[in-house]
């Protein structure tokens, strides 16, 4: 049976905090025998602009895209895509409704703190843990909820410097991800969290078994930022789903979905 490679959630240079080309990642994925490679840039907004594209190219990074995707087409299936940051009042119409092939919807701020940049590492010292996971939940069952978005990114990421609670995660996670079931979104399996402190996928193996049990689809994705984590962690991705009991992940086209086997 044929297997397909996908890896839907990487970054360009325009984030400001990624580096190598388009062509280098997408160089570095064909060497992997990724068949479908996704861009999905952090989408401006008017709040922590050092952190993602801005307004002015938005244009630029569709098209530098769409061109790659035309260039390397005999080679490799190119889809384009944004990372849009769930922060209710700062989230752009002009991202939401764009012609792509997917959105990513992702929490990284509990209110404007972003919790998983080292930078505002010292934000845990002062809040009580189990108090944040709850906030950050809740901010990820408001994005699913939204209708907005394909894909619910990095689902825990919030576990990122295993600052970790007492209470279940299972039971922090349930409203969130009868959400993402009920609004027909899909779970990326994010091998970043293999980079990070916390040394684990984003979700955690317990968080994917219970989405299994939802029969909530998946997908795969490195986060690069850079073209060394192109195709990162993806072994590791696929064993775990396996092991969850997935055999197949989805990809876009046109926001439209089609399933594949992996």
């Amino acid at each position: 049976m044929k297997t397909t490679r996908i890896d839907l959630h990487n970054h360009t240079t325009r984030c400001n905090h990624a580096e190598g080309t388009i062509d280098e990642y997408i160089e570095k994925a064909i060497a992997l025998g990724i068949d479908i490679y996704g861009f999905s840039e952090h989408a401006p907004m008017d709040f922590d602009p050092g952190y993602r594209l801005a307004f002015e190219e938005v244009n630029a990074y569709e098209s530098d895209v769409l061109t790659a995707r035309e260039t390397y087409k005999d080679q490799i299936k190119i889809l384009l895509g944004y990372e849009v940051d769930w922060l209710p009042g700062h989230m752009s119409e002009q991202i939401l409704n764009a012609k792509v092939d997917y959105l990513i919807g992702s929490v990284h701020f509990i209110d404007t703190w972003s919790f998983d940049n080292p930078e505002f590492i010292g934000g845990w010292k002062d809040r009580d843990i189990d108090e944040i996971w709850q906030a950050y939940f809740e901010a990820s069952e408001a994005m699913a909820k939204s209708g907005k978005f394909d894909i619910a990114g990095h689902l825990d990421l919030i576990k990122v410097f295993k600052y970790l609670p007492k209470k279940d995660v299972r039971l922090l996670a349930k409203n969130t991800l009868k959400a993402i079931k009920q609004n027909n979104m899909v779970l990326e399996i994010n091998a970043a969290g293999l980079r990070k402190p916390i040394g684990e996928p984003y979700p955690s193996k317990a968080l994917l078994e219970e989405a299994y049990a939802l029969d909530i689809p998946i997908t795969f994705a490195s986060d690069a930022h850079s073209v060394d984590q192109v195709g990162f962690g993806y072994n590791a991705a696929v064993t775990l789903a396996k092991e969850v009991g997935y055999t197949q992940a989805v990809t876009f086209e046109a926001r439209d979905r089609e399933l594949i086997t992996f």
